[in-house]
Parts: C-alpha cells; structure tokens; sequence
C-alpha cells in the first residue's frame, strides 16, 4: 500500500528491542506481532513514540496529518486526494481518535457508513483507507 513506516504510539505493542515493558512480556507481544503479521512486520520501518510529538516532527517535514475518524467536518475518503507526503492517524477501536489529536490534524477523513453500525475494526478501517489511498 506504500506505507513507508508504521508508529504505535500509547499501549500498542510494537515489535522493538526498544520496548520498555518486561522481557517476557516483550517476547509474548512479539510472538503475537509476528503470528498476525506473517513477518510483514520484517518488511517495514515500525517505531514507537509519543504522538504529539509525532505530529510536531512530520509536520516540520511538511507531512500533511490526516486522521481516521467520524466527524462532522470529515472529507469523504472517497473524495479525499492523498497528497504525497502523509501521515494516517487511526484510533483505538473503543476510542476513536482523540479531540486534541483532531484538533491537530489538517485533515479527518471518514469511511463512508452503509447500513446499521456505526464503524468498522481500526485493522479493518486502516485497510480500507490505505486501499483506497494508494489508488
């Protein structure tokens, strides 16, 4: 899909030797990475930071950061032209992405909703979006 690098930020484990948590704890996640992953988690630059942060250093990069999420001011991602430089920002699935990150964004675009439930699986609204992105 072109993804270039993949950042967890918060609880989300992550498959790194830089991970905090203790070891066997580590071990487990990674175990768990790597089973769901089929080792495309060897295939692509994965790092782990504080989000604000984030935000700072790709916007002083001139990244354009667009968020995941239903708003009222959300771009259908349909219509959504990706510009070359972009960050994706996708919430937690109880969640959501949280108002100050919004508030931070350039851009928050929506999956269109048909039918009776109001969202889709963050692994399966990032799949769709970045589809969708690439095209």
């Amino acid at each position: 899909m072109g993804v270039k690098q993949f950042i967890a930020t918060g609880t989300t484990p992550y498959p790194d030797a830089t991970d905090t948590h203790l070891p066997h704890v580590v071990a487990r996640l990674n175990r768990q990475i790597a089973k769901t992953a089929l080792g495309a988690e060897k295939n692509i630059s994965i790092r782990h930071g504080d989000i604000n942060k984030i935000i700072n250093e790709y916007r002083n990069l001139d990244y354009h950061i667009s968020a995941l999420e239903q708003a009222d001011i959300s771009v259908d991602l349909r219509n959504y032209q990706a510009p070359n430089k972009l960050i994706l920002i996708v919430g937690s699935e109880t969640e959501g992405v949280e108002k100050a990150i919004l508030d931070q964004c350039d851009t928050i675009i929506e999956i269109p909703m048909l039918g009776q439930k109001e969202s889709f699986n963050v692994a399966s609204a990032a799949a769709m979006a970045l589809w969708q992105l690439s095209n």
